[in-house]
């Protein structure tokens, strides 16, 4: 085993690239990828000016980064979405009834931080982020578990990129409807509204119906048998040739990128960029430069392979942290965010594509919800650390230009490890059933 399951060659002119895209399980990967970007907008970026523009200090508000802590403890309850099945709507398949009810959750917890007020005390806002935080990432390990299982082997790219067009579209288009909504009738309404956010993903469950790639745990009882349902998948992975490596890997890959990501918006904070500025250049325009690095990094994935793909994908996060130390330096300019931002959507947007294919190609398509969650969340919990409790500080202390500059240095150790795995063929020795045929 080379590489990820190849597609299956097909002949028709032009319209041969599009097919792929327009299968029923791409736009199902599609359609949860949007339901999957929202909730993460509204403890991220949205909160962030929300908490900016309400006067509170840096430091306090970078500590709220923590609340995404809890997609990277998602690992610890992912078995029960795997292996608990819901009375009455289980009915409806495993999957499909864990995504209706993980929506339900969405939604009540969204509408929860819409009736709080971080202004009249810290508290309540704290309590209601994390809740929001708590049912994203159980609506993620549904939904990562929902992607692969219905995408075919061969489709893992293209539905991983179909998957962040939509992640990026619930994202993008939360975010903004929250700035707009903000401006005028305030942040209640505007979280309010985002909630709508969470039916797709439930209304593609509905309609695809359970994924044929689902393999059905069997039934277990006593303390025993649910103790060997949690630890099962993670020794099913690290029993695997370079498992070790490669969960390095994913710790350390993205440390750089995590860290800038979330304090971008109080960057353009103080550099004194309005509301309607960063909904035009950070989300609007953004939006397109991230839909163009998906395309792109459709194309070299399907050309250059699984890891020649994925080390280019490491090697443009790295730089795209340069551009906002160039902003930083340059102070408020619509044409230096706009380049800043482009580059940083493009290199995600890429990196998107490929990185989310490698990792859904190690899962075992038995503990599915489980090693992805595994995955997902060691790749962002360093970086994730590092913002709530220390990001604040270090803004302050270093100045925005050389904290930027620390987070490209950073992004290299992913790169040498990423390179040091191809040639010891580590990379593919790790991959599980889902990436393979049969």
């Amino acid at each position: 085993m080379s590489d990820v399951a190849p597609p299956p060659r097909s002949s028709g002119g032009p319209w041969a690239a599009l097919r792929p895209y327009l299968e029923k399980e791409s736009l199902a990967a599609f359609f949860v990828g949007v339901s999957s970007g929202f909730p993460y907008a509204m403890i991220g970026a949205t909160l962030t000016t929300r908490l900016a523009q309400d006067g509170i200090d840096k430091r306090t508000v970078t500590a709220f980064s923590l609340a995404f802590l809890v997609y990277n403890l998602k690992v610890f309850w992912a078995w029960i979405v795997d292996g608990v099945r819901i009375p009455l709507l289980g009915r409806l398949g495993q999957r499909v009834s864990w995504l209706l009810l993980a929506g339900v959750a969405v939604i009540a917890a969204v509408v929860n931080l819409a009736l709080v007020e971080p202004g009249s005390g810290l508290q309540a806002t704290v309590v209601a982020a994390v809740l929001v935080g708590v049912a994203g990432a159980t609506y993620d390990i549904v939904i990562d578990a929902y992607r692969i299982e219905t995408l075919k082997p061969y489709q893992l790219g293209v539905g991983s990129g179909m998957s962040q067009y939509g992640w990026r579209i619930g994202s993008a288009a939360a975010g903004a409807l929250a700035l707009v909504v903000a401006a005028r009738w305030g942040w209640a309404t505007a979280y309010v509204a985002c909630a709508a956010f969470a039916l797709p993903a439930m209304l593609t469950g509905l309609i695809v119906g359970e994924p044929p790639r689902h393999v059905v745990s069997i039934e277990k009882r006593g303390l025993a048998a649910v103790w060997q349902s949690i630890v099962g998948p993670f020794a099913e992975f690290m029993q695997r040739s370079g498992a070790w490596l490669v969960l390095l890997f994913i710790l350390v890959h993205k440390i750089g990128d995590t860290l800038a990501n979330l304090t971008f918006r109080l960057l353009f904070n103080d550099l004194g960029y309005s509301n309607d500025e960063i909904a035009i250049y950070d989300v609007g325009f953004g939006f397109w430069a991230y839909l163009a690095g998906i395309f792109v990094g459709g194309i070299l994935y399907a050309r250059m392979g699984l890891k020649r793909s994925v080390l280019v994908a490491l090697v443009l996060m790295c730089v795209s942290n340069l551009s906002f130390a160039l902003l930083a330096a340059a102070g408020h300019s619509n044409s230096g965010l706009a380049a800043a931002i482009g580059f940083e959507n493009f290199a995600s947007g890429y990196g998107g594509v490929v990185v989310v294919a490698y990792f859904s190609a190690l899962c075992n398509l038995q503990f599915t919800a489980t090693q992805y969650a595994l995955i997902s969340a060691a790749a962002s919990v360093l970086g994730r650390v590092l913002t709530g409790t220390t990001a604040g500080g270090l803004i302050e202390g270093l100045g925005y230009v050389n904290f930027y500059l620390l987070t490209t240095a950073l992004a290299l150790p992913g790169i040498l490890l990423f390179w040091y795995m191809m040639r010891g063929g580590m990379i593919d020795s790790a991959l599980g059933t889902a990436g393979r045929k049969g």
